[in-house]
């Protein structure tokens, strides 16, 4: 009985990369170069790495490595470093984000249970030195997690509410409206 497999995990990749999109549409070209302190990443920055990270994992495991070691993944991070330099205005960025989210959900959705039970090694100074193929793919999407919610606290200090707060600000009002309404026909 497959419980979360290759289809929930497309699922679950769709509603991130969606709220990522919003977040990125939302936030006005004319402040892409925004970044907080000098040495991190400004917007734009940040969005072309959320676009172009999920293509090291397709290759990864489209090729079936099973060990992947330091010239390895810095070789990926120089790549992965040219791509987004490509993305140089919101509109690539945001075709980059629908795209290449799409590209992966679909990559996402062909795994089967045995490819996902896979182990991929790494070397011994990384911990743990074994992962399923399985984390290694959940572990995208908490990547871009962590990235977006760097680009809700930089919406914040631009004057944005984000999307997702306003969602939850909107529910619990209707909330207390329909109890605030049951309360007054009791």
């Amino acid at each position: 009985m497959q419980i979360y497999g290759g289809r929930q995990l497309a699922d679950s990749f769709r509603a991130v990369r969606g709220n990522t999109i919003t977040i990125a549409e939302e936030i006005p070209e004319d402040k892409y170069g925004f970044r907080p302190v000098p040495d991190v990443k400004s917007v734009a920055e940040q969005l072309a790495h959320i676009a172009v990270a999920t293509l090291w994992q397709i290759q990864v495991h489209t090729d079936h490595v099973s060990h992947i070691d330091f010239a390895m993944f810095g070789a990926s991070i120089a790549r992965g470093a040219a791509e987004e330099q490509k993305l140089s205005s919101k509109a690539a960025i945001v075709g980059a984000l629908r795209e290449r989210g799409g590209d992966f959900a679909r990559f996402l959705e062909g795994l089967d249970d045995a490819l996902l039970a896979e182990r991929v090694t790494f070397p011994p100074q990384v911990q743990p030195s074994e992962r399923s193929r399985f984390e290694m793919l959940l572990a995208t999407k908490e990547h871009e997690m962590h990235h977006r919610a760097q680009l809700m606290v930089y919406e914040r200090m631009l004057g944005i509410v984000p999307h997702l707060t306003r969602r939850r600000a909107a529910s619990a009002a209707n909330a207390a409206a329909d109890a605030t309404a049951a309360s007054a026909r009791s």
